[in-house]
């Protein structure tokens, strides 16, 4: 029997990218990888997404084949101190624990020294699950204090950048005086004849060309190398040429009185000048795209209290292991997922639900990691902590979002695949026709139009123009507790054009509630006997109407005897007097007269509710309707997504009357009702046989093949982990107005997707026949790239402050 091989999927921070070619050179080559099923490259994210086979690959020989490619991989390095170790093997099984984790890439273990030291991906793994695991192999593990300060890479290659942008500037502004000086309409401008001096005009381009550029000729040089191109192709190819040709006539021109006319040292250090720039500013605004992240990450606590070996002591939040007991007073943010074993309070949970009221929680009651406690002491035990916690796993959702491609972007990945040698061939036409055609022997001018083609063309915009959309796009929604679990469904989203909604904890609130009371008795007593009987029942019906009596302050007598009746009721002695509470097969049994109620019961029925008689010592005594109300917001909801000219139908396993009483409330007028399981699903294949894109809405598990089946599944947040599972988008709030707002923010996204798709594509058609023909010089070429880069990127940000 053939062994099934395990897959695992695995993130990578990459460096070294520089536009979309690099994605695409990286994609492809781990894509040939054996034992790679798929590989995704995101460059806006500087992230590589790789789905793999365990026994033919490893994450290191991955890392190997991106630093192979000339790019790198973020790795970290973490030491644990290890107790409980008793001998060799103990060493052996950590070890080998630790290397079988997704993102480890080495662990070592030491015995005489009872320290681990591990090399791990941060973007796949993080310390406390390395901690965790340690801990459930059977050792103890803290970790190792480290007197190095965690900096932010990307802020410090920022910075990095910056000042040599700084550097640049300073020595090129001489030379843009020098430039400027050559315009006609400029003659007027005083130039120093030292500035004209070609070796002074040399001095000051030549650490510009080969200190601060170097960065250019290292990424040039790695991307021929492992046969391919990329933009630090173009831009050494240009700068290059102007300043090499610049060299040649400088030296040409020794031993001749005055300056050698036609230098070009101020068009290769303007142009890296410029180009520097414009990454300064496009890593700083890709730095704003991932603001959702930054946000909810922002609202974890830092440090927990904890009791350990009998004392309280306060540790950062990473090092809290599940089953500890944490102590949160009033106004703290409760640290990790939980359940209270002591105390009472109201807990905040509007980060997780939106709901701005608080919910009351007692001993028994779970609660969520970044909460608040409002305005008691609780004791805690933890139950799921680091990437387990409720946060952790939304923050995940928006990642993977985030990282993932949507369809439309594949073509722009295949152009700039492709866009570099396309552009370094018309450079090379543009040159040769320039040279034998327009101005024939003239190199200088023909020189400076390759070079305008050159830098012109750089496909930098064109591989931001999707994924800083998604990016913004899917965090934006997030911050509105809609969680799409990829760029796929982001788009589709915003071709659907009908929902099917579920209705039982959709529409409605899940929970029925006790809604009409008709007596003949004084109403208190009456209730106080009906509770105090419906109290022996495990009937889901029974517990709303407990619920319902009892939240009036209602005290309940006490049952002496209690005898269910399936199918018709209960039957009970409540202080001496014999009571039944049922259906009307029930007080025809026991032949009570209930006539009269009978028209108002089956108007009550006929509002989608349940009404149940009741009766006392053999006569009529009174009425109560039970039913599950709709959600406040669902009328509201339905309304809007009508106004988007989306099809809005219900569908559930209740009878036709009850749902059609509840469609009439929410402003539903397609009901498919008495559906089983199964037939939702049939329900979604149908509509979509009829050319339909379908959303279904549900929450339970009998949603879940639905969910799947359809072109876009949206789970309620607050329903099951298993229609989470199958659905492509969570609506965290369980609120029917996340279903528009989602398909709002999806159409918002592609309609700028598209704008950014246009600018890129039109950039390049304009601006490569304009540069072609003389009418773009090499530095205003350079500018132009910079801010095509630049807008696609603030183009897509202005996803984040949209209203829903």
């Amino acid at each position: 029997m053939k062994r099934k091989e395990q897959v695992k999927e695995q993130t990578f921070e990459i460096t070294g990218m520089t536009c979309a070619a690099c994605a695409t050179r990286i994609e492809k080559g781990l894509n040939k990888m054996q034992g790679v099923e798929n590989a995704t490259v995101n460059l806006a994210l500087e992230q590589a997404t790789v789905k793999y086979r365990v026994d033919e690959l490893s994450p290191s020989k991955i890392k190997e084949k991106v630093e192979g490619l000339g790019y790198g991989i973020v790795t970290e390095k973490i030491e644990l101190d290890i107790s409980g170790m008793t001998c060799a093997a103990c060493a052996t099984r950590i070890e080998k624990g630790l290397n079988k984790m997704a993102g480890v890439n080495k662990a070592t273990v030491n015995l005489a020294l009872e320290n681990a030291t591990i090399e791990y991906n941060p973007a796949t793994v993080v310390p406390e699950e390395l901690i965790s695991k340690v801990t459930k192999l059977g050792y103890g593990a803290t970790k190792k204090e480290s007197k190095q300060a965690s900096i932010n890479q990307k802020e410090a290659e920022f910075k990095r950048q910056k000042r040599k942008f700084i550097f640049s500037m300073i020595l090129s502004l001489p030379l843009l005086w020098t430039m400027v000086g050559h315009f006609s309409f400029t003659s007027f401008l005083y130039v120093p004849d030292l500035l004209m001096n070609p070796w002074v005009q040399m001095a000051l381009a030549t650490p510009i060309q080969f200190f601060v550029g170097k960065q250019f000729y290292v990424g040039a040089y790695k991307a021929l190398k492992n046969k391919s191109a990329n933009m630090d192709v173009l831009v050494a190819l240009g700068t290059s040429a102007a300043y090499f040709y610049s060299v040649y006539l400088s030296f040409e021109a020794l031993g001749h009185s005055g300056h050698p006319a036609g230098l070009y040292f101020e068009t290769s250090a303007i142009l890296i000048t410029l180009i520097l720039l414009g990454k300064l500013f496009e890593t700083k605004a890709k730095g704003r795209s991932s603001e959702a992240i930054k946000k909810l990450m922002g609202l974890q606590a830092k440090t927990a209290v904890v009791i350990r070996h009998g004392e309280q002591m306060e540790i950062p939040l990473e090092e809290v292991v599940a089953g500890e007991i944490l102590l949160v007073k009033p106004g703290e943010k409760i640290p990790v997922d939980g359940e209270i074993i002591e105390g009472q309070s109201a807990i905040d949970e509007s980060m997780l639900t939106g709901e701005s009221i608080p919910v009351d929680k007692q001993a028994g009651d779970t609660v969520i990691g970044a909460t608040i406690n409002k305005n008691g002491f609780l004791k805690i035990k933890a139950t799921k902590v680091g990437k387990e916690t409720a946060l952790a796993q939304i923050i995940k959702v928006v990642e993977e979002a985030q990282g993932s491609k949507a369809p439309i972007q594949r073509l722009a990945d295949h152009i700039s695949g492709i866009f570099v040698p396309i552009v370094v061939s018309l450079a090379l036409i543009t040159f040769l026709f320039w040279y034998f055609i327009i101005t024939p022997g003239d190199f200088a001018e023909s020189l400076e139009k390759l070079i305008a083609v050159l830098v012109i063309a750089c496909p930098c915009a064109l591989g931001l123009a999707t994924p800083t959309s998604i990016m913004a796009g899917s965090g934006r929604a997030a911050e509105y507790g809609i969680l799409f679990k990829g760029g796929e469904h982001l788009e589709m989203t915003h071709k659907i054009d009908t929902i099917l909604l579920d209705k039982t904890g959709t529409v409605t609130n899940g929970k029925p509630i006790l809604t009409d009371i008709v007596t003949e008795w004084q109403e208190e007593e009456l209730l106080s006997l009906v509770g105090a009987a419906e109290s022996k029942s495990e009937h889901p019906l029974a517990e709303a109407i407990v619920k319902g009596i009892t939240e009036r302050g209602i005290v309940l007598r006490e049952t002496a005897d209690f005898e269910a009746i399936p199918g018709f009721g209960i039957r009970a002695n409540v202080d001496g007097r014999e009571l039944l509470v049922g259906t009307r097969r029930l007080m025809d049994r026991y032949r009570i007269n209930v006539g009269k109620i009978l028209p108002i019961m089956k108007d009550l029925e006929s509002q989608g509710k349940t009404a149940m008689l009741v009766s006392v010592n053999g006569k009529y005594a009174g009425l109560l309707a039970v039913a599950d109300t709709i959600k406040q917001t669902s009328k509201n909801a339905i309304k809007r997504l009508k106004q988007m000219n989306i099809d809005v139908m219900m569908i559930t396993g209740d009878n036709q009357q009850t749902a059609e009483a509840i469609g009439r409330q929410a402003g539903i007028d397609h009901i498919i009702a008495e559906v089983l399981p199964d037939g939702k699903a049939e329900a979604v294949k149908k509509l979509q046989q009829q050319g339909k894109k379908v959303a279904m809405v549900g929450d339970g598990i009998n949603d879940a093949p639905a969910l799947a089946l359809a072109d876009i599944g949206m789970a309620i947040g607050t329903g099951t982990d298993i229609a989470m599972e199958a659905a492509d988008i969570t609506l965290i709030r369980g609120d029917l107005q996340a279903i528009a707002d989602s398909i709002l923010i999806s159409r918002k996204t592609i309609t700028n997707i598209k704008q950014n798709l246009f600018w890129a594509f039109g950039y390049n058609t304009l601006g490569i026949p304009i540069a072609a023909i003389g009418l773009l010089a090499p530095w205003l070429a350079g500018a132009a790239m910079a801010f095509s880069s630049v807008s696609v990127v603030l183009n897509a940000l202005r996803l984040q402050r949209l209203k829903l």
